[in-house]
């Protein structure tokens, strides 16, 4: 997006250094992400960085309401989905932004989606190390990918604070569905190394009245006292194969790193519930009294998914009338992402991701780390941008 740093990394690029980018990635861990890592990184300008973080504070300002948690009540769509012991704060916040023109032709974010739940925070961060390792003679030294001014090491040191603390990290664990089957396997596996913390499938939980306990390679019986959860409940319920003795409904002795409840009311159920400059219109379809007439300028989406999943991209009267449950979809208005990349063909466009977390010592939320998808389709995703160069997930270095 800077015009000078792009033209000079495009000029440098090569796809040979490219393909040994990739292999030190994959070398890292012995293992090949199953997702697109784009050939470049996004260089983010001043004005769009300052943007950025202008939009992030005025949604927090909502979600650090007193009365947020009220307001965010109807996201459990059901009550089995309320899991014991919410804390007061979302460890963690996704705050996905995409790129857009103005009527003057500045860059502008625009909030697509938020999420009460942790991101790739140990994969960008190796991410950033390897542009840097193999492009680094075209990306300025005083650029970064945390807005905020932290060093890795600083970034590292926080999230270890916030994720394992004084806690012996043998007894805090990551959890997930067949964590060697996620798609971002390679995330666990940084968490891992820089942490020390134990990977876990949900079925390897061993539940003793109100504690629960793993065992270890060594078949001894390790109890845990804090569980950083990446589950989403979508896969979960999928799941009816999984034989496990806990439930999230269990009332155990054990402290969430990131309570599964913010993953439901920090979502799209929240997006009707902000305004500012970076926020586009959204509605709870079933408290909209009237239909806009310019549906071509909305999406439809469903207010309990995942991924995208049943996002619909061409709206008609039609396919709003025969919904029968309207309370489970919002209509937002349609976001015009500008094709800004310059690739070695056309143009890219990109979503941004902002990652934040709150810390305990500052007892703020703070944005800590970035994430960037690619795009060259009609929307971002894989299923879009098949057979296309120059797309894919990446990370942005902030103008400073």
């Amino acid at each position: 997006m800077i015009y000078q740093n792009r033209k000079l990394y495009n000029k440098n690029f090569s796809q040979e250094k490219y393909q040994l980018f990739l292999k030190d990635i994959e070398n890292t861990f012995d293992y090949k992400p199953p997702f697109k890592i784009a050939e470049t990184p996004v260089f983010i300008p001043k004005d769009l960085k300052n943007k950025l973080v202008n939009a992030c504070n005025d949604i927090l300002e909502v979600i650090n309401k007193p009365n947020f948690k009220e307001l965010t009540n109807g996201a459990f769509f059901t009550e089995d989905r309320i899991v014991p012991n919410e804390d007061e704060n979302s460890k963690f916040l996704q705050l996905d932004f995409g790129i857009c023109k103005d009527e003057n032709g500045d860059l502008v974010p625009k909030l697509i989606e938020l999420q009460g739940f942790p991101s790739l925070y140990f994969f960008q961060h190796l991410l950033g190390s390897m542009y840097r390792k193999h492009f680094g003679n075209v990306i300025p030294e005083n650029y970064s990918q945390h807005v905020n001014g932290i060093t890795s090491k600083e970034y590292v040191t926080l999230l270890q604070q916030e994720i394992v603390g004084e806690t012996n990290p043998k007894q805090v664990i990551l959890l997930e569905i067949e964590p060697e089957k996620q798609a971002t396997a390679i995330d666990f596996y940084a968490t891992e190394k820089a942490l020390g913390i134990k990977i876990l499938c949900i079925s390897k939980l061993i539940k003793k009245d109100k504690e629960l306990f793993y065992l270890d390679d060594e078949g001894k019986e390790i109890k845990i006292l804090k569980i950083y959860n990446r589950i989403i409940f979508d896969e979960l319920d999928q799941r009816k194969d999984l034989k496990n003795q806990f439930s999230f409904l269990d009332k155990v002795d054990i402290e969430w790193i990131g309570h599964p409840n913010w993953f439901y009311r920090i979502s799209k159920y929240t997006m009707p519930l902000l305004k500012g400059d970076y926020i586009p219109k959204s509605f709870y379809l079933d408290k909209l009294n009237n239909i806009p007439e310019d549906l071509e300028n909305y999406v439809l989406k469903p207010l309990y998914s995942f991924a995208g999943a049943g996002v619909e991209i061409h709206v008609t009267r039609k396919m709003i009338d025969e919904i029968k449950d309207k309370s489970n979809y919002l209509l937002q208005e349609k976001v015009a992402y500008a094709p800004i990349i310059e690739t070695m063909d056309v143009p890219a466009k990109c979503e941004v991701r902002m990652m934040l977390m709150h810390n305990s010592k500052t007892n703020k939320t703070e944005i800590v780390s970035n994430l960037i998808r690619i795009s060259k389709g009609e929307m971002v995703g894989v299923k879009y941008n098949k057979d296309k160069t120059w797309v894919g997930g990446s990370t942005g270095f902030f103008e400073n």
